[in-house]
């Protein structure tokens, strides 16, 4: 539950760096490619065989989801916004499954 917690607090830092990217030059960023929740997911199955593995709820009301596969090794981190529009916000290879502890209170390493 730990390392699900801190995969969690890592990709919402890595989200906002991303979007304030946005925010910054709108017009010099490409669009994400977005649509219905259920194909997009569906693809990721069929083309990928990737799955949900984690789950976060922003704010804003903006639900992020990290799919990946262990067998192919990709990975793609999935926005769908309160209206249900969905986007793909980023996608990779070398997804790797880390079963590490939290860190213990004032241990900085």
């Amino acid at each position: 539950m730990r390392r699900y917690f801190l995969m969690v607090v890592l990709l919402v830092i890595a989200l906002l760096a991303f979007f304030s990217l946005f925010s910054m030059r709108a017009d010099a960023q490409p669009m994400p490619k977005c649509g219905l929740r259920g194909m997009i997911v569906e693809r990721l199955s069929d083309r990928f065989s990737e799955t949900r593995q984690s789950l976060m709820l922003a704010a804003n009301g903006v639900v992020i989801e990290l799919f990946a596969s262990r067998a192919t090794g990709t990975w793609t981190i999935l926005s769908t916004r309160p209206d249900g529009l969905s986007c793909l916000i980023a996608s990779g290879g070398a997804f790797e499954d880390i079963d590490e502890p939290a860190p213990l209170p004032g241990d900085d390493t």
